[in-house]
């Protein structure tokens, strides 16, 4: 518990004044972020990250996480290149003689989608503002408290004991439940551009993906045998297992944001 309590203490040391600060820094903790979890991911199925599908993988979340307006890779050229590089993984399984399978190159691009997807969404919710980040955050976290705290008080009846034994329905509701008393006391501070209905329906919603979005890793996990993604946040598991929920959260919340800011 003491590991686990400094390792928080340390890592939002870090990652708190570079979401406040915002711009090029949030891109770039976006980029090695995406990384670190994409080698995780890559792992559990024993394909290294400094392998040739490894490398083509990364090539791919990078272009997947290139934000447009910084015009590192123009946009009309960015599925192009994801062909081809789906084709070069393919092509691999018969340099290989099938050591790298199709199946191998399947999993890396839904591997990069994965990650590359949710991470990309983090800085792009951040462009959009700080308070909406940090409204994304504070749901996730209030959701995963909620749960805890009602699991271990009330939880009975499991959730989804194939995946998940710890996790119950009563969790499952302590946690939405969590999630939208802190919507409403945030939208009491800052403006959010909808009304108290939607902003409760919106809220009910990112919350469910949050949670529907750790069992998805869980699930993953369990497929192939890790108690944990990886091992560099002490106490903690590896960077996917704290941004599992985040990388479902987060694109519903850019979503949500392109809906009703504009």
């Amino acid at each position: 518990m003491k590991t686990r309590t400094i390792t928080a203490i340390l890592a939002m040391a870090v990652f708190l004044p570079i979401v406040i600060y915002g711009g090029l820094p949030v891109l770039v903790l976006a980029y090695l972020l995406a990384i670190v979890a994409l080698k995780e991911v890559l792992n559990m199925r024993r394909i290294k990250l400094y392998s040739l599908p490894g490398l083509i993988s990364l090539s791919a979340l990078c272009l997947i996480m290139s934000p447009e307006r910084s015009k590192i890779v123009e946009s009309d050229f960015q599925v192009p290149f994801l062909i081809i590089i789906s084709l070069i993984l393919l092509s691999h399984t018969v340099i290989s003689k099938n050591r790298f399978s199709f199946v191998d190159a399947a999993f890396c691009m839904l591997a990069v989608a994965y990650v590359g997807i949710g991470f990309m969404y983090f800085y792009e919710t951040r462009h959009h503002g700080l308070h909406y980040l940090l409204f994304a955050l504070l749901i996730v976290w209030s959701t995963d408290t909620g749960a805890y705290i009602f699991g271990r008080l009330f939880g009975k009846n499991k959730l989804w004991p194939e995946i998940s034994p710890n996790k119950t329905i009563e969790g499952f509701i302590g946690g939405i439940a969590s999630s939208t008393i802190v919507a409403i006391v945030f939208a009491m501070y800052y403006n959010m551009p909808v009304g108290f209905v939607m902003l409760i329906i919106v809220t009910w919603l990112l919350s469910v993906a949050g949670q529907l979005g750790d069992l998805v890793e869980s699930a993953l996990k369990r497929n192939f045998g890790v108690k944990d993604s990886g091992t560099l946040l002490p106490g903690h598991g590896g960077i996917l297992d704290r941004f599992d929920s985040f990388i479902f959260v987060l694109p519903l919340m850019n979503i949500f944001l392109i809906n009703f800011q504009s």
